[in-house]
């Protein structure tokens, strides 16, 4: 029998730390998931193949990973976080060197058998760094500039190497995650403010090392009916989409914008539209409703947590969670420009189903581990 060590000194066996599991954020994961199956099948006109059946593979793997993720002790994890940064830089590194391409990006490491994208695994190692560095900090030190040096590197580094892939999106999400960090690990609002204020005074100077296709989904964003059958196809047709589906929408496997093809990316990026019409907006609404659930549960296993690693574990996985699920549907509906952020739990993908599930095992492992105190040297 394996026993896990408790802060107290006592032992607790794995069947034991099982059951103290909590499965009912289990059951919300599932479902959420079980939505993206039904509109995959949908999205294949009916059949499993060849996205359905493959996510469900990949969730099942991913499943069973992020229960023995939870279940290993904490303390592990707080060890191996630079460890895991350092390596997932590498990768990210390594993709402008042996990466493979696609649709004009090159994001993927091909493994034979598997697309690594690095860009995923880099923001689950970006927050378990971050935790850690900030744990080990006094609430005087946070306050001092000297001591955000190295955490901003941890954020931009990963960043700028994303931006190269191209990957505008991503890099953005890294960011954001990064100051919601900084703020929760108690770092002052008007220091937020000076960077705002650079980064509007920068807009000019960032324009022009843009990506014309970046400048022109900016373009888009600002007026799509410039463009309709260029750059502004897809969100209009993402648009009709979700007007079509009305209340109650036109039925499961009814969609015409999806079912003729022309929704664009209607298994990954645009599959909320998708859900949408076929839907209704109480479809849409529903989903939006699991991820309310899914969100709650991550902060209140964060508030709960005894140590400040632990805590900024769970919010800042969380709120990354919460800015994928945000950033997918408000570019969908046009609230901002279109970037290639999937719809967690519910778009097609590999690497980032898969990271997702294991940043919802890190989520689980702060809640089990609630109780134990990490001290400052142990960083």
């Amino acid at each position: 029998m394996v026993f896990h060590a408790r802060h107290d000194g006592s032992r607790i066996s794995v069947g034991r730390r099982l059951l103290q599991v909590n499965w009912l954020l289990v059951v919300v994961i599932c479902l959420t998931a079980s939505v993206g199956f039904v509109m995959l099948y949908s999205a294949a006109g009916g059949n499993l193949e060849p996205w359905a059946d493959r996510q469900m593979f990949r969730f099942g793997l991913g499943l069973v990973g992020m229960v023995v993720v939870a279940l290993i002790d904490i303390r592990i994890w707080m060890k191996l976080a630079y460890p895991g940064y350092i390596v997932s830089l590498a990768l990210l590194g390594a993709v402008e060197y042996i990466g493979s391409g696609a649709m004009g990006a090159q994001r993927w490491i091909d493994l034979g058998f598997f697309q690594l994208q690095p860009s995923e695994l880099v923001k689950v190692a970006m927050v378990l760094a971050l935790a850690r560095y900030f744990h080990g900090r006094t609430h005087a030190q946070i306050g001092n500039p000297f001591y955000l040096v190295p955490p901003l590197l941890i954020v931009f580094l990963p960043a700028a190497l994303v931006m190269r892939q191209p990957d505008l999106g991503t890099a953005v999400l890294l960011i954001a995650v990064g100051g919601g960090l900084f703020f929760l690990a108690g770092v002052r609002i008007w220091k937020f403010v000076l960077v705002v204020v650079a980064a509007m005074a920068a807009v000019p100077i960032a324009w022009q090392y843009l990506h014309d296709y970046q400048r022109q989904r900016i373009l888009t964003f600002l007026d799509p009916e410039q463009d309709p059958l260029g750059s502004g196809y897809h969100i209009m047709q993402a648009l009709i989409a979700l007007g079509s589906g009305g209340m109650f929408g036109k039925g499961y496997m009814q969609g015409t914008q999806s079912n003729l093809n022309f929704l664009p990316e209607k298994q990954t990026d645009f599959i909320f539209t998708m859900l949408s019409e076929e839907f209704g907006f109480v479809g849409g609404l529903t989903l939006i409703g699991l991820y309310v659930v899914l969100i709650a549960f991550g902060f209140s296993i964060a508030l709960r947590s005894r140590s400040q690693y632990g805590r900024l574990v769970a919010l800042g996985l969380t709120t990354a969670f919460f800015l994928y699920a945000f950033i997918n549907i408000a570019m969908v509906v046009g609230l901002i420009p279109v970037v290639g952020v999937p719809l967690p739990l519910v778009s097609y993908g590999g690497t980032a189903l898969l990271a997702l599930l294991f940043s919802f095992g890190l989520v689980l492992n702060v809640h089990l581990y609630r109780e134990v105190r990490l001290g400052r040297l142990e960083d």
